[in-house]
């Protein structure tokens, strides 16, 4: 889902750094053979997430939701030369796409793959300290794994939530359950003075937040 005008998305698609190869395969393949393949991060966010990753150069990345690795790997982009990222994903049947995706990359080493409920695994990351740390899984538990999270988040490191505008419902008269817990989320990250935070309108909304 674009929040933004079709032709504007275009032009701001148009000047930003090209979309790497792999990526495009990767692209191509998730339209081609997976249910809701609108829920990859496509070309312009893409590169919003390895921009912000590349501004921190994060050793250790922590993303909740791998679908088929397209946002894993963009955000791998910024890893330090030793830096590792977490992902975790509840589908295991996308583990063979997701080997082969990140194979295709140079950064796929890097990468640690976790299947499961994130609520189990995150508490098992134990004694690790996170740079960044990407939500991107099932909305009704963002605000349980953001505080999953936080204490495993340095100080000055970032928590990046997407699809905070929910289609626009947020800011519009929707009042459905779904809407009303992105909401909540919103409010309840906004009120909180632990840390910084701003929404950026791209695609569906990305939050970003900046423990303090």
């Amino acid at each position: 889902m674009e929040i933004l005008p079709p032709d504007l998305q275009a032009y701001l698609d148009n000047h930003c750094d090209p979309e790497p190869e792999w990526l495009q395969t990767i692209n191509r393949e998730t339209y081609l053979k997976v249910l809701r393949p609108h829920m990859l991060s496509g070309h312009y966010q893409g590169r919003v997430l390895s921009f912000l990753s590349k501004l921190i150069q994060p050793r250790r990345i922590l993303e909740i939701g791998t679908f088929t690795g397209y946002a894993t790997i963009c955000l791998a982009e910024g890893l330090t030369e030793d830096g590792v990222i977490d992902t975790i994903e509840v589908n295991r049947e996308l583990e063979e796409m997701l080997v082969s995706h990140f194979k295709l990359t140079n950064v796929g080493k890097k990468i640690k793959l976790h299947f499961g409920e994130a609520v189990t695994i995150i508490p098992a990351f134990e004694e690790i300290t996170f740079d960044l740390v990407f939500i991107d899984a099932d909305k009704k538990n963002n605000f349980t794994y953001f505080q999953l999270v936080f204490d495993k988040v340095r100080s000055g490191g970032l928590i990046i939530i997407d699809n905070v505008l929910w289609k626009g419902r947020v800011y519009g008269e929707e009042n459905d359950a779904d809407t009303q817990i992105i909401r909540k989320l919103n409010d309840q990250i906004t009120a909180d003075d632990r840390v910084e935070k701003l929404i950026l309108p791209v695609r569906d909304g990305l939050l970003i937040i900046r423990k303090k």
